[in-house]
Formats: C-alpha cells, structure tokens, sequence
C-alpha cells in the first residue's frame, strides 16, 4: 500500500495520541496489527471516522517506521509539526531553550520532551547543521512535540543577535562556565545546549553566561539531553514556572 507524498510519518502510541490531543494536525490514516495493541483503546475515540485503519504485520510497521519501536502502531499526518514563523518576544515567551547543532533525533527529541515537561515557553530549533525533527524525534519526545511552541532560525548566530536585541539573558551550556550552583537564572533567558560533540557553536560561544554542571571528573561529560533536562529543570524553578 502506497501514500500519499504529503503525508508525514508518526509512529509509536504516545506520539499518535498526542497528535490527535493537540489537534494541530490531523491523522489521515493509521497501520496497526490484526492483534491489536491495548493503547489502540485510547486512540480510537480521539480519531476522525475518515481515518482509515490497516491491519499488516509487525514487519510491516517496522519497514514503514524504519524502526522496530512503533509499539504495534504507526501513522500518517496530514501536515508537518507545527513550527512558528515570528521570533519569539519576553513578553510571551520568558523562557527558552535552544538546540545549537543537536543532530541525533533522541536528543532532540528528549530535549523537547523536558522543555515541555518543565514549562519552557518556546522552543528554538537551527535550519543550519541540526538534526530534522522527524518521527524519530517526535517518538522521543512521547509526542510532546505535538504541544510545544517551536520557532526555527537560520543559524544560532541569527537567533542570538535577535534574542539579544528583544532584551533576553543568554546562557550557555558549556565546559568551563560557573558552575550551575552559582548561577540565578533571570527571566527573560534562553538556555543554549550545544551538539553532542563539541558543544556549542564558536561564533556564539561569547554571547552570554557560561553554565556547567557539576561532575566527578574533567574528562567525562553528560548527555546532551540529560544535561539540558537538569538546567531546564532548574532555571524553570529559579523563573517560577514550577511550584
């Protein structure tokens, strides 16, 4: 069975729920097995009657995913995330976090699913050497994606020249800033995690306050999810978005 080529690929029962949750988009059709997962139970009396439904075999689903992490289910979209086209403002969005060069979809995926977790206002994603946010990504969010409020710039540098001049504190998650015990984080912030290897983009690295975590030793470093998890953690409780 073919589709449709503007149709876009979601699989895994959370992201499916959530997607039909948000209502930003709708699910045109969803591939499943004739022994039919529980979490089907949840997502059925969110979907629209015109929402066709296909029994196939779990390898299947695997081929479609291009992962055999689909929890029996997998779907299309009739539209791709949500993604904002103006910059975001203090006034709104007093607290950010942005993916300089995060390429691996878990990362991206997490880092969304933290964000939102802790009350993070808006999200910043890069045109220029990042990850895409496909349905890998939205899988590790738990469909999370399908809530956040996403802006994509061109370059981290672009982003930064207009989040400086909106009145923003930057900070970044780097090796050899001050410790995160030293810092108060002060809304209106954004936090910049960096790519899984060498961190944060040169061009910007000046641009704000240097942030660390602290660690056993020097030569060993956190995830790039779990680390931007802790400081989104933080600077969320420090800005008041966590009672």
């Amino acid at each position: 069975m073919s589709i449709k080529k503007d149709l876009y690929l979601v699989y895994g029962a959370h992201p499916i729920l959530e997607l039909l949750k948000a209502k930003k988009r709708k699910l045109y059709c969803l591939y499943t097995t004739r022994e039919e997962p529980k979490l089907l139970s949840k997502i059925q009396p969110l979907m629209h009657p015109s929402c066709i439904v296909h029994h196939v075999s779990k390898e299947e689903l695997t081929r479609r995913a291009g992962s055999d992490d689909h929890q029996g289910l997998v779907g299309y979209a009739t539209a791709p995330l949500e993604i904002r086209k103006k910059p975001f403002s203090p006034e709104t969005h007093p607290l950010l976090v942005m993916l300089d060069g995060i390429h691996d979809a878990r990362n991206i995926g997490a880092i969304i699913r933290s964000a939102y977790c802790t009350g993070v206002d808006g999200i910043i994603i890069t045109q220029k050497n990042s990850g895409p946010l496909n349905a890998a990504a939205l899988k590790a969010s738990a469909g999370l994606a399908e809530h956040a409020v996403l802006y994509e710039t061109p370059t981290a540098l672009t982003a930064i020249n207009e989040l400086k001049q909106a009145g923003y504190s930057i900070y970044l998650a780097a090796l050899g800033g001050k410790s995160v015990n030293e810092i108060t984080f002060q809304a209106p912030a954004v936090i910049v995690v960096g790519n899984e290897g060498y961190g944060i983009s040169p061009e910007i690295l000046k641009s704000g306050t240097r942030v660390m975590l602290p660690q056993r030793t020097k030569d060993i470093s956190y995830n790039a999810s779990v680390a931007a998890g802790i400081l989104l953690f933080i600077a969320a409780q420090q800005c008041g978005k966590l009672s």
